[in-house]
């Protein structure tokens, strides 16, 4: 298991902060059990999803104790089923139930993001578009979910504000017009890719005769989108957003467009059910 760079450049601290959150001045009830007791546990899902957060858990049980043996039974990316053992734990009894909750909670999150963006892929199945995230991460965790959305088979729009241009309407407004703000964005950081966001097929036209990189069609409708789709030509990568549901998703799809972005990868995932059984 290899995490692209965005995903490690924050995973340490943010399990740091977790368990300092959890864990605060010490498991007051973990002391309840005799400094030398030993004890194994074994981590089970209770119902089918996509796994996603190794590196999460594996880190939480470093920090907690590093003596903690962590043993998976299943990989990021893979699809689980209900009573499946995910990896089991042998080490000190105190350190299994002091890291115990932090460790599901991440990894329930991204499982859950990641079996969203499981649902979501299937639907479009065959069709050759690519399925976006968006910036609706929960705070703090953006880097987490956005390597859990790669595990449920989507894609990774830009991960903030830093690493692609994305002008919209405001955007536009105060630079005085689409072709100026990719003018300019194209002269300020070179390389970097410039999407603009479109609301009309006229604004549409501009945005591909300014040369942008990305033109996201904006609640665009099912015609509207075909339209574009025969115009550009290859002129630019089509993204197409809003009101993108299980029912809308692969009539999308089947326009053309190269990407459909979807908030709800991120921001509507479920957690799923996990459960840890201890044997000491």
């Amino acid at each position: 298991m290899t995490l692209p760079n965005y995903a490690l450049q924050d995973l340490e601290t943010t399990i740091k902060q977790a368990l300092t959150e959890d864990i605060g001045s010490g498991d007051i009830t973990a002391q309840l059990i005799p400094a030398e007791q030993t004890a194994t546990a074994q981590v089970i899902t209770r119902e089918a999803a996509t796994l996603c957060g190794q590196a999460w858990v594996n880190e939480v049980f470093r920090q907690v104790d590093p003596s903690v043996v962590v043993t998976w039974q299943a990989q990021d990316g893979e699809t689980i089923t209900p009573n499946q053992v995910l990896f089991s734990l042998s080490g000190s009894a105190r350190s299994l139930l002091t890291g115990e909750r932090t460790a599901l909670n991440f990894l329930q999150l991204l499982s859950g993001t990641a079996t969203t963006c499981s649902h979501y892929a299937n639907l479009v199945e065959g069709t050759g578009v690519k399925l976006l995230d968006t910036r609706k991460t929960i705070p703090g965790l953006r880097n987490a979910q956005k390597y859990a959305v790669t595990q449920g088979a989507c894609f990774n729009h830009r991960i903030g504000l830093y690493d692609a241009f994305l002008i919209k309407e405001n955007h536009i407004a105060a630079c005085g017009g689409i072709n100026n703000a990719v003018a300019t964005a194209k002269q300020q950081a070179p390389g970097k890719p410039v999407e603009v966001e479109v609301e009309s097929l006229d604004e549409f036209q501009q945005a591909l005769d300014a040369g942008a990189d990305i033109i996201m069609l904006d609640n665009f409708d099912l015609a509207m989108m075909r339209t574009a789709v025969q115009t550009c030509g290859g002129k630019a990568k089509l993204e197409a957003s809003g009101n993108v549901t299980d029912e809308t998703l692969r009539p999308i799809a089947e326009t053309g467009v190269d990407y459909i972005s979807i908030g709800a990868l991120t921001k509507h995932c479920r957690a799923v059910d996990l459960s840890m059984r201890l044997k000491m």
